[in-house]
């Protein structure tokens, strides 16, 4: 079954963004291979992130956990001296761990010498908060100062987004194309209503730029996973709350689609 969604379905951004980032990758690999070979091939990197603040993403990418215990008043969680008179603690959390993420990319590269020539990042959560957030800002110096054409997906409506400009209106998700040595960055601004772009991926002079079809990428994937089995429609969408014109939308949208 199809997403009702005609673009990015923000069910998606909830814990199966793990699979979604994953599947997207290797289908963007899979669009792309044919059109590149033989000059070029696309290649999946994995590259491991440290998340140590796993508590902002409980509930929402990662599995919901029973952190909470309610203590009765009458009970202690440690011994204590008969002398010494104190309030039992109401509150009995863990101490989380950071969490290790594995975040896939996919790399462009020629086939006669092995060179990075384009990198296509799909944002993480943990991409777009701190300390994560300084660190791949860093990683996007390093691949512009490279020589190396960078385009970034960003279908996740939380967080801070790497590049923002006061000019970028207020939408849901945004792509950006960041081609090597140009000193400008190519924008396309997407909302819940909006299919996601077909964009050009480019490679090395004078070679044409090949296309990448977003929409299909995520339709298929959203197909072959099975998606809709996983998600209930009849919940509100992960964090952070929609504007209510999206959420009217969002409604009557379902609503049709329940009909169907």
């Amino acid at each position: 079954m199809s997403s009702p969604f005609p673009g990015m379905d923000p069910y998606l951004e909830s814990y199966l963004w793990s699979d979604v980032h994953a599947a997207l990758a290797n289908k963007i690999r899979q669009q792309l291979t044919p059109k590149l070979r033989p000059r070029y091939t696309a290649r999946l990197e994995i590259y491991l992130v440290e998340d140590p603040t796993p508590e902002v993403e409980v509930g929402i990418l990662y599995p919901d956990v029973e952190i909470l215990q309610v203590q009765q008043s009458q009970e202690t969680t440690t011994p204590v001296k008969e002398s010494v008179a104190t309030t039992p603690a109401l509150l009995t959390l863990p101490v989380l761990q950071p969490v290790e993420v594995r975040i896939p990319t996919v790399e462009i590269r020629d086939t006669a010498k092995n060179v990075l020539v384009t990198c296509i990042e799909i944002l993480s959560p943990v991409n777009k908060r701190e300390p994560g957030l300084s660190i791949y800002r860093q990683k996007r110096q390093r691949l512009y100062q490279a020589g190396v054409h960078l385009i970034e997906l960003d279908l996740l409506r939380r967080g801070t987004r790497p590049f923002n400009h006061p000019r970028i209106p207020n939408v849901p998700y945004i792509v950006t194309l960041t081609r090597a040595h140009s000193g400008v960055v190519n924008i396309w601004t997407i909302g819940l209503q909006d299919q996601l772009p077909i964009i050009p991926i480019p490679l090395r002079d004078p070679d044409a730029d090949v296309v990448l079809d977003l929409s299909s990428a995520l339709r298929d994937i959203y197909e072959e996973a099975a998606y809709d089995l996983s998600i209930d429609y009849s919940q509100p969408p992960p964090p952070p709350p929609l504007s209510e014109s999206d959420t009217k939308w969002i409604e009557n949208l379902l609503a049709a689609f329940r009909q169907y």
